[in-house]
């Protein structure tokens, strides 16, 4: 929490169940110091939570019946001026009690908090936010190449989002190639939709100049000067040995 303060977003982020959060402290009351943490408020006790100042219930097509409450103004044990407000979001079952044992939490931290009944569905996004990453990562090599300077590094990771609309547009157009273990499906997945992909490309060519002959190479032209490439310093990461304790002397 400390360390995303100074970004000027709103953040909403889960919290572990395990957690325990405190309240504002009351009010000063003029002797010895002044108090920093209020309340106790543990995530997994129910015993030490206040009053939520909101609570709502509503039906949602793919969960169901859904509980929300709200408490605000809580904060953690190392970070006292970072005040958030905390949400719990409960799946119910028919007669009111909670569907799953590990309800889902989540702090807000903003300006202004949207409505109590759409914030948490914006965690939601998560999900699907999660899947791109790693489907960059594997299917359209994204932390492969090794480039040597961080403008490269940057047009490479603007090319991903490029990358991915392109197969979400070319999804009916494409026709399934399954390898011989895969199934026939109907509903192209971003994955099938670029094994697809090198049909249109032979159609659609390429901008690149074809490859030259094989031949002995002209070489470099006369007078032009040669610049070394640019070597940088490897970064090595490695946890340092404890240091053994001396043994006393008498």
């Amino acid at each position: 929490m400390i360390k995303t303060a100074e970004i000027n977003a709103d953040k909403l982020m889960r919290l572990r169940s395990n957690l325990c959060l405190w309240g504002e402290p009351p009010q000063y009351s003029g002797r010895g110091k002044p108090r920093i943490h209020g309340d106790k408020f543990k995530l997994n006790d129910e015993s030490t939570w206040s009053d939520p100042e909101q609570t709502i219930e509503l039906e949602d097509n793919k969960l169901g019946r859904v509980r929300i409450r709200l408490w605000t103004k809580k904060h953690f044990r190392l970070s006292p001026h970072h005040p958030m407000s905390i949400i719990l979001v409960e799946r119910l079952q028919i007669d009111g009690s909670p569907r799953v044992l590990k309800p889902m939490w989540l702090a807000f931290v903003g300006e202004e908090m949207p409505p109590l009944n759409e914030v948490w569905k914006l965690y939601l996004r998560r999900f699907a936010v999660d899947h791109w990453y790693r489907f960059i990562k594997q299917r359209l090599h994204w932390t492969l190449p090794k480039l040597s300077t961080p403008q490269q590094c940057d047009r490479w990771s603007d090319l991903m989002p490029l990358i991915t609309w392109e197969l979400w547009l070319a999804r009916d157009i494409v026709n399934d190639h399954p390898l011989p273990w895969q199934k026939q499906i109907t509903k192209l997945t971003p994955g099938r939709v670029a094994q697809a992909m090198p049909g249109i490309l032979v159609r659609v060519s390429t901008p690149a100049q074809p490859p030259k002959p094989r031949g002995k190479s002209p070489g470099w032209k006369t007078g032009q000067n040669r610049q070394r490439r640019i070597r940088y310093p490897i970064v090595k990461k490695r946890t340092l040995p404890s240091r053994k304790a001396q043994p006393k002397t008498a």
